[in-house]
């Protein structure tokens, strides 16, 4: 089954914590998509609202807000998620993934949006 490598930040502190999240969280998380919020129990914060702002793959390929389900997808970009131009107007097609969460996704990103009654650094600071 999957495991995530959840990437936390803290728009309040200006900080990023690192969990692993176990087959039992993961499982539950599978089906979301980007833009989605999500109850913080899933990674050890109780009372807290987190959002799934993205993530990758095992191979690194990027999910793309806008491209619906959890394939893979070749697609033609400008400057946005998976791409990034060495000069004005380039465009390229690249390899991107839908914004459902699936088995195959390894890493996900998630924004803090609502405040427990804990602080983040006693509940996450000692896994660094």
């Amino acid at each position: 089954m999957a495991e995530f490598q959840a990437n936390i930040s803290d728009p309040k502190e200006y900080r990023s914590y690192k969990r692993t999240l176990s087959e039992s969280d993961s499982s539950a998380l599978i089906g979301r998509s980007i833009g989605d919020e999500i109850d913080g129990i899933f990674v050890s914060l109780p009372g807290y609202r987190l959002q799934i702002t993205g993530g990758s793959d095992g191979s690194g390929i990027p999910m793309r807000p806008g491209l619906a389900g959890g394939q893979r997808q070749r697609m033609l970009l400008r400057h946005s998620t998976g791409f990034r131009p060495q000069r004005p107007g380039q465009r390229k097609r690249k390899m991107v993934r839908g914004k459902a969460l699936g088995p195959e996704i390894t890493q996900l990103n998630l924004k803090i949006i609502e405040y427990g009654p804990k602080p983040v650094e006693e509940l996450l600071g000692a896994e660094e």
